[in-house]
């Protein structure tokens, strides 16, 4: 059997169409092989991809990159490859990053040993010690080793060399004499900001885009809710892209000619990033990621996006936001914007080294649809002040300066002084304020910040003449003081850094004093966050450190608990803070519980050429619903808190029943938090837009589990909003270690999908408590199905969301793919669709 070891995205290009689709590398002993799997856009079913083409690595097996037609290569952009096998070929276009770097790395590994056609990817090092700006594809027999020059020059391609103890070395003993070798240049930055409520693109650009008479040198343009369909919000995939990335590049300043380097996007957020093309190979080490920031904490319809890259010697990251609505949310986008700065971390493209946070760059943009509003203002008065434009009085009122002054927020941050009247909200087509029934205050939803000690912030302003949506564009024009490297200098100064680094003895044995080696964590509760911090200080000897696995353990811990940074470099005398961070989520909960697992872990910090060092860690987790079984939950009478350890562990650990008979105790039909959560939802939320599709708060949730879990119930009812209510029901479906339909009825309800008197068997087949919480939650949706046209919620919506909650794949099924979460989408559906019975 054919065993996959990689795969990337890949763009078939033929002469004048691109097909998207995959590039598979699958092995089967010796033998290996290349696949391109391509597909439709928007593919729902398994018909929607075939398997295109086939190439048996073999004799003469070649991968050669194709330089573009104006031979100009960008560093960060897609690479175009041609791959040729026994007289077979194909073109493929590759995306720039680490997921392509890790796909040739794997190509190289298992083709190259002994092979003399193999193939490998390493930067290319020209005659005079330069590193070119792309992925050069050399044969095995010929890999030459990277360059030490920075990228300043000619920039650094896609390196396969370890982080080792002497190169990170240098790089700090760099990173220190750096200003002894680097001079400041400004350059001139555009960033742009428009949500464009779902519309396509009508005319040009260039009012926004190209308003200034002197042509930026990078580009870096975000949109927001680029598509508002279910399909885009569900699938991920839009048509609106291709339209915005064509209007953006037709109207760029026509003064200079531009490249794109990256565009990335989440849903209805995108960010496209462009340079001059006489600058492009000064861009190295791009890299793009998201962060779902919706329901759950992972839904794209809000969240961010961003790109990172090196800019001569400067590290930029470029953040693109769209935070949740409505003013009296401020607290939820505050929590969102320290969500983004927390999960968003970029993967560096040496392997072996730390991952990347947006703080840890020389400069940051942050722009956005961002959604702050004016605190309890007139309508009348704003209009006012706007038509006087003293911005100045109403800008005072403004939730995000608010929350900055307060340091709640884009702490370190920087926004220019607003002389603008507010971009929201507008009839689409004119410059009127909103006049439809929520006749919205005006807010300058759409801002642009930054952070960085070397920008200057040259304009600020907004773009009236741009009327096809409910937002008008913002833009910012920046002079960023680059740090470019003389090429003399440096090598001076790297000369001198290896000199003293060949004069250290190598007998040195690095030593570290630790402030704590013993951590208690006390009364842990489900997702919610503990650190303990200590700080490692180091000796006389540079050293290397990392958490390693002990002996038969796959993780240097257990999987509630994460060492940051879990790896690192300290030069001497030098010393770092490491935070424990304890969480236990789903897939830790139900052990803890039941007492099969305990919060005691042993690590061993470990030093490259050094001795080891063990830290202790224990606690107490307080038992929670979330994370127990139904059958369990509907057994329970009391408050988990309540009960005895001994009795959560029976109930935990018996056998899933078929029949209540096996207990003389009657169980209740559905668990007692269920009702709980429902029973409130039903009297209060009905009439709530955004059910289930807006977020709650955290220290609502955290105030909800609680009452679940003790019974108190007088604390949620003036406390949790409805959409925190939601959020934790969710969240208790998702925990739950059994679904609602068994691991054992996934495959089954799948293929009868179509039918509803065979999914109606699929169900009566489950334990009776299971039964009991389908026809529950059934009959819940459906009765909010008829308040549509307050809720304006509607039956894909809910088929959609709470498909992948009642029916999920078994532990070690791949990942759905879009036809099994469609089919999950119909199961439920035809019984929401379908008449039945009541609350």
């Amino acid at each position: 059997m054919w065993l996959q070891a990689q795969k990337v995205q890949a763009y078939m290009v033929p002469d004048s169409a691109v097909t998207e689709g995959w590039l598979g590398f699958s092995f089967l002993a010796r033998l290996c092989r290349l696949c391109l799997y391509t597909h439709r856009r928007m593919a729902i079913t398994a018909e929607d991809v075939c398997l295109d083409r086939v190439l048996l690595i073999q004799e003469g097996f070649a991968v050669e990159e194709v330089p573009p037609e104006n031979n100009l290569q960008i560093p960060g952009s897609d690479v175009t490859v041609q791959v040729t096998s026994g007289g077979a070929s194909l073109l493929v276009r590759l995306p720039f990053g680490s997921h392509t770097q890790t796909f040739l790395r794997e190509v190289r590994r298992r083709c190259s040993p002994g092979k003399k056609d193999a193939t490998a990817a390493d930067p290319e090092q020209s005659a005079a010690g330069e590193v070119t700006g792309a992925p050069r594809l050399k044969t095995a027999n010929k890999m030459v080793p990277s360059s030490s020059v920075p990228a300043s020059g000619p920039t650094q391609g896609l390196s396969t060399r370890p982080c080792g103890l002497r190169d990170t070395l240098v790089k700090s003993l760099l990173k220190q004499k750096e200003s002894s070798y680097t001079h400041l240049q400004n350059f001139r930055f555009f960033v742009g900001t428009y949500n464009v409520n779902g519309q396509s693109p009508r005319g040009s650009l260039r009012p926004w885009l190209s308003q200034d008479g002197e042509p930026p040198d990078i580009y870096c343009v975000g949109f927001q809710e680029l598509d508002l369909s279910k399909e885009a919000f569900f699938f991920n995939d839009t048509p609106k892209e291709e339209e915005w990335f064509k209007a953006v590049t037709e109207s760029l300043h026509p003064g200079a000619k531009y490249a794109k380097v990256k565009l990335v996007r989440l849903v209805g957020i995108l960010l496209l990033l462009y340079v001059r093309t006489e600058l492009a190979m000064n861009i190295s080490e791009v890299e793009a990621e998201t962060v779902g920031t919706g329901i759950m904490g992972r839904m794209g319809n809000k969240g961010g996006v961003a790109i990172r890259f090196q800019f001569h010697n400067s590290t930029v990251c470029v953040v693109n936001a769209h935070l949740a609505a409505h003013p009296e949310e401020y607290e939820r986008r505050n929590q969102e914007v320290r969500d983004i700065c927390a999960r968003m971390q970029f993967h560096p493209l040496e392997p072996g080294c730390p991952l990347l946070a947006i703080k840890e760059h020389d400069v940051v943009l942050w722009l956005g649809d961002l959604n702050y509003r004016l605190e309890e203002q007139d309508m009348e008065r704003v209009k006012k002040l706007i038509q006087t434009q003293d911005f100045q009085a109403l800008h005072q009122h403004d939730q995000l300066k608010i929350q900055r002054e307060a340091k709640l927020v884009f702490e370190g941050f920087q926004e220019g002084e607003i002389s603008f009247q507010p971009t929201y909200k507008y009839n689409p087509g004119s410059d009127d304020w909103d006049d439809s029934a929520e006749c919205r205050v005006p807010a300058w939803c759409d801002r642009i910040l930054w952070s960085g000690k070397t920008v200057s912030l040259l304009s600020y302003q907004s773009h009236m003449a741009l009327k096809n949506s409910d937002h008008k564009p913002v833009s910012a024009i920046f002079d960023v003081g680059v740090k470019v490297v003389d090429k003399k200098s440096y090598c001076k100064a790297f000369e001198g850094i290896v000199r003293s680094l060949d004069k250290m003895e190598n007998a040195s044995i690095p030593s570290v004093t630790l402030s704590k080696r013993e951590f208690l964590f006390k009364d842990v509760k489900y997702l919610q966050l503990q650190v303990e911090s200590f700080t490692i200080s180091n000796g006389p000897v540079p050293c290397q450190f990392e958490f390693i696995s002990k002996p038969n353990e796959d993780a240097y811990c257990k999987p509630w608990l994460i060492a940051k940074p879990s790896k690192g470099f300290l030069m001497p005398d030098s010393e770092v803070v490491i935070a424990l961070e304890l969480c236990v989520n789903k897939s830790t909960a139900t052990a803890l519980n039941s007492g099969e697992e305990k919060l005691e872990d042993i690590l061993v910090l470990h030093l490259d050429r050094g001795k080891d060092y063990f830290l202790s860690v224990s606690g107490n987790y307080l038992p929670s619903c979330f994370g127990c079984p139904i059958q369990t939950l509907c057994y329970m009478k009391e408050p988990i808190r309540e009960m005895l350890p001994e009795a959560i562990r029976e109930l935990t650990l018996m056998p899933l029943l078929t029949d209540d008979a096996f207990w003389e105790e009657k169980p209740l039909d559905v668990p007692k938090e269920l009702w709980m959560m429902v029973d409130l939802l039903c009297r209060s939320a009905c009439h709530q837009e955004g059910l289930f599709q807006q977020p709650g708060l955290r220290p609502e949730f955290e105030q909800i589990r609680d009452w679940l879990d003790t019974g108190t119930l007088d604390v949620l009812g003036p406390v949790a909003s409805n959409h925190s209510v939601a959020e934790a029901l969710l969240l208790f479906l998702e925990s739950l270690p059994e679904p609602v339909v068994c691991y054992k009825s996934y495959r089954s309800s799948l293929e009868c999908a179509n039918s509803y008197e065979m999914s109606s068997q699929v169900i009566s087949m489950l334990p009776k408590c299971h039964q009991n919480v389908f026809h529950y939650l059934v009959a819940f949706l459906r009765e909010l199905l008829k308040h549509t046209g307050k809720n304006h919620l509607d039956v894909n919506v809910l088929a959609s969301i709470f498909g992948g909650l009642l029916l999920r794949p078994p532990p070690g099924h791949t990942q759905p793919g879009t036809a099994e979460k469609q089919k999950a989408q119909q199961f439920i559906q035809q019984f929401l669709c379908h008449e039945g019975g009541t609350l």
